[in-house]
């Protein structure tokens, strides 16, 4: 009897330890305990602040939790990403990341993260970026532009929203696509270079149409072409670098949740359904063309596609960034 009462006693042990880490297992399908924190790290009116405060409500009406936005913004991102970097991997906190989390590995030396310890969500929308130049700008095309710069190059003043944003990637690899050196000009933000196109004093930008087709529609400022292969939406008008004749010119700006390394699975798949959900909603849709952007689709929208994709983005533009050797810190 005593050896069947061990036996009893260790297979209720057994049975318990099973049961516990059973409970371990599916303890994210009660995921989410409480409301998400989603960390944007830039500044509010920014256009991945004008995205992320779109998709909010409908992530949070999935998640049956309220999804605040906060704004970590500075050092080209990497304040944001730090933020997240220092939370708990459990999907409560979350980052609206952009172009910026492929350059941070590039250009911060020492961010005090490890940069690369992120796991995709999914990709949320992709934006054309649009070739902009004062209104009186002396060019019509995109062929006469580059001939313009080409001609005296260094007396252009070509601004960007400071080292690492996306437009001062676009102002590089716009750089190397005409083959000629302008000057660059780094702004603290987007609004100060259009304020400065629209007023005349500064030349020539490369920003996504989030921040310029208003301006572009009014005729506030020039456009001479979308570096994405489709027109935009929201200016069927302004022809694809391909279309103007300079394809080397070809990028988009992007944005992407983001989970930090080590979430569970679960809950990285949990976010993901989420998402999708809010991609098809006609009324997000609609509204990210009516801002200039395109709500993301296919293979990027999972996990898998949006980590590999991002992956693929911080190769490509390493080389760029270290043969302009511009770094952070």
């Amino acid at each position: 009897m005593l050896r069947n009462a061990r036996r009893g006693l260790v297979a209720t042990a057994l049975a318990m330890g099973c049961a516990g880490v059973a409970a371990a297992q599916e303890a994210p399908a009660a995921f989410p305990l409480r409301p998400i924190t989603m960390v944007v790290g830039f500044a509010p009116g920014g256009p991945a602040d004008v995205i992320a405060r779109l998709i909010a409500p409908s992530l949070g009406a999935d998640l049956g939790q309220t999804v605040v936005v906060e704004n970590a913004s500075g050092a080209g991102g990497s304040i944001g990403q730090g933020r997240v970097a220092a939370a708990r991997p459990d999907g409560h906190t979350i980052l609206f990341g952009s172009l910026a989390q492929a350059t941070i590995p590039t250009l911060h030396r020492n961010p005090g993260f490890d940069p690369t310890a992120l796991q995709a969500i999914g990709m949320v929308n992709e934006v054309p970026m649009a070739i902009i130049a004062r209104r009186d700008f002396p060019a019509a095309t995109l062929a006469e532009f580059a001939a313009a710069v080409r001609r005296d190059g260094r007396r252009f003043n070509l601004g960007n929203a400071g080292v690492g944003s996306t437009s001062h990637l676009c102002s590089l690899l716009l750089v190397s696509a005409i083959g000629t050196p302008v000057t660059l000009v780094p702004y603290r933000g987007n609004a100060p270079v259009m304020n400065d196109l629209m007023a005349g004093t500064l030349d020539m930008g490369c920003d996504q149409t989030t921040n310029n087709a208003e301006q572009i529609r009014a005729g506030a400022i020039r456009a001479y072409a979308i570096s994405t292969p489709a027109r935009a939406a929201a200016l069927p008008d302004v022809p694809t670098t391909a279309e103007a004749g300079l394809p080397a010119m070809r990028m988009s700006g992007w944005n992407m949740l983001f989970a930090r390394a080590g979430t569970p699975g679960p809950v990285v798949e949990r976010l993901n359904r989420a998402l999708l959900a809010v991609l098809r909603e006609e009324t997000v849709g609609r509204r990210m063309v009516e801002l200039g952007s395109m709500p993301a689709a296919g293979e990027r929208t999972t996990p898998e596609g949006a980590q590999a994709f991002w992956r693929a983005e911080t190769a490509r533009w390493k080389p760029l960034i270290e043969a302009a050797g511009q770094v952070v810190d």
